[in-house]
């Protein structure tokens, strides 16, 4: 795919803008083509099939336990690290950090079994949520359905968090496309002080609240950091509230696409106990919301030698 036939698989699998453009691509041409009736029949089952995403998707085991993903998590390589048990007769919203770039060790751990997540935690299903305008890419929904993927939707979650028994974690990348702006190697900042809606639906369903950093992310790309009042600033802004992300100015090694080879360490944190509040106020938001700062904090001081920083290190939550 490019030219690097060793890393192909690499490659395809997670350059998901890329992948959903020539999907978008190749159903079109179709159209024009004497094949015409396979995507005027698959148009009309999308139509049908359009809400599945927020009904959970149609996740499966064996997408998840592909050989392939294990060397998607040897190439870096991706480690998760467990802190504590996790109860399966309880539901969670992991918040996972920081965004980096692609969230490579957010989906190797948690859309994958090549980490040992069910190993690790037993009776208890990890969902990745990512943006909802992805499942609207024909051909290529299907793939992150499989994927086991589903949107960071009201709806999505709810179905997640109380149709679908106990024993859930929903894996929120809460800084989203404002932390990926933001991402550099040598930088750990988080975007945290105004997230606060993870946790009014934590509250609303009594979810726990779980903290992960994945230490390595920012150093998989060299990204291109424009100053906050700059042209190039504004343009990835507006970009990102037609669109909902951000595009990043980015490369790495080999043909400037691939990522460094750099080692990721997913940290799964300590549950933090919720009650469950239908309608929580807002001081209920914010003391939920400060303990799940203090423990990401916690998390990160904790673990940040042995995942190769330096004491020096410190964490920015803005």
């Amino acid at each position: 795919y490019y030219l690097d036939t060793q890393h192909m698989d690499l490659t395809w699998l997670d350059y998901r803008p890329s992948a959903g453009l020539a999907c978008i691509i190749l159903m079109v041409y179709l159209m024009f083509t004497s094949l015409w009736p396979l995507p005027t029949l698959y148009f009309i089952w999308l139509v049908n099939d359009w809400k599945t995403p927020e009904r959970g998707g149609r996740g499966t085991t064996f997408v998840r336990k592909w050989k392939v993903w294990e060397q998607f998590r040897e190439y870096f390589p991706v480690q998760l690290v467990k802190t504590a048990d996790l109860n399966p007769n309880k539901n969670y919203i992991f918040g996972s950090h920081p965004h980096g770039i692609m969230c490579f060790g957010a989906f190797a751990c948690f859309s994958t079994e090549s980490c040992g997540f069910a190993e690790m935690f037993p009776g208890v299903k990890s969902t990745l949520v990512i943006l909802a305008g992805l499942f609207k890419i024909p051909l290529f929904r299907e793939y992150i359905m499989c994927a086991g993927l589903c949107p960071v939707s009201k709806p999505s979650l709810i179905h997640l968090l109380s149709k679908s028994g106990k024993g859930n974690a929903v894996v929120i990348v809460v800084g989203g496309a404002a932390e990926s702006l933001a991402s550099s190697p040598g930088i750990n900042r988080v975007v945290m002080k105004q997230r606060k809606g993870f946790v009014r639906t934590a509250l609303e369903h009594g979810a726990d609240l779980v903290p992960v950093y994945s230490f390595g992310e920012n150093e998989l790309f060299q990204q291109v950091i424009f100053s906050e009042d700059s042209l190039g600033r504004k343009l990835q802004g507006l970009f990102k509230s037609i669109m909902g992300f951000a595009p990043c100015l980015f490369v790495g090694e080999r043909v400037a696409l691939l990522p460094y080879r750099k080692p990721v360490t997913t940290v799964v944190g300590s549950p933090i106990s919720v009650p469950k509040c239908v309608t929580p106020t807002e001081k209920q938001v914010d003391h939920y919301h400060g303990l799940y700062m203090e423990a990401l904090s916690k998390l990160f001081h904790e673990h940040k030698v042995s995942c190769g920083l330096s004491e020096s290190h410190k964490l920015e939550i803005i």
